[in-house]
């Protein structure tokens, strides 16, 4: 079996956001169509059941129009501290982990693929982990831009 670092994508960051904040926009469809995906791309969130087996089924369109569908099954939810969710096509089982830190959060997101080659095969082809760094970075501004939202309200 190999060595699961030479089969994952894995990024940390802490956010200047407190749990509950980041946690709902991770589980609510209208919040995370808004941020997922590398920059220029687009998402319809078809069905989001946000529970242990629930299916989760997105098309995310990119910046020439491109769709590409996605299909995930939820496979663990600890409310607050983690989501685990089975992706396929290409196979992959995402974890995230959320630590809280007082009015800052903590983000593990990691992709873990069946094969070494395959993580090799969907970072250089697809650019997962630019992707995943990109998605990051959505997330911060749109996160941001929420709470400056809700305190102005």
């Amino acid at each position: 079996m190999e060595k699961p670092e030479n089969r994952e994508t894995r990024m940390t960051r802490t956010f200047k956001a407190s749990i509950a904040p980041m946690w709902e926009v991770w589980t609510n469809p209208e919040h995370i169509a808004n941020w997922w995906g590398p920059n220029g791309f687009t998402n319809t969130i078809h069905k989001m059941d946000f529970q242990e087996g629930g299916e989760w089924r997105l098309t995310m369109r990119g910046p020439d129009g491109t769709s590409y569908p996605n299909r995930s099954i939820f496979k663990e939810i600890i409310p607050l501290k983690k989501i685990v969710f089975e992706h396929f096509n290409p196979h992959f089982v995402t974890t995230v982990l959320f630590e809280s830190k007082g009015q800052e959060t903590v983000i593990d997101w990691s992709l873990l693929f069946d094969t070494a080659e395959m993580c090799e095969i969907v970072t250089k082809t697809h650019k997962a982990d630019e992707g995943q760094k990109q998605n990051l970075e959505k997330l911060e501004k749109y996160l941001s831009n929420l709470l400056r939202e809700e305190n102005v309200e």
